[in-house]
């Protein structure tokens, strides 16, 4: 259980950022160096490594050198466990609100049959 919590920290953490969500979208359609990254978002090179980094220990993103250049690809990791995270909280919020309406269209009734009384 620890482990899957730690997980899903590092994982909604790595996400919770514009740049790294823009990074991921980035290397969805292609690798890219992290100097091309840096370029592409107008940050520093020291800037762009710790936000793959981020996502490196998120298991987001891989990196391999070759001479000087990095290069950064999607990780292997599919968001799985996050999906089904959030679906199970999506449910829960769709019965409490289920639950809510429920009550306010008793209260509507009820403040109907007051104003006839």
């Amino acid at each position: 259980m620890v482990h899957h919590k730690a997980r899903l920290d590092a994982t909604f953490a790595a996400l919770s950022d514009v740049t790294r969500r823009g990074v991921l979208e980035q290397l969805g359609h292609s690798d890219a160096s992290i100097s091309d990254l840096a370029q592409r978002f107008e940050m520093t090179l020291t800037g762009m490594k710790k936000h793959v980094s981020v996502l490196e220990k998120a298991g987001l993103v891989t990196t391999e050198k070759i001479g000087r250049v990095r290069t950064c690809k999607l990780g292997r990791y599919r968001l799985e466990e996050e999906a089904a995270w959030i679906e199970r909280h999506r449910e829960l919020w769709s019965a409490r609100f289920d639950a809510l309406d429920e009550i306010v269209e008793q209260l509507k009734h009820k403040e109907k049959a007051d104003v006839r009384t």
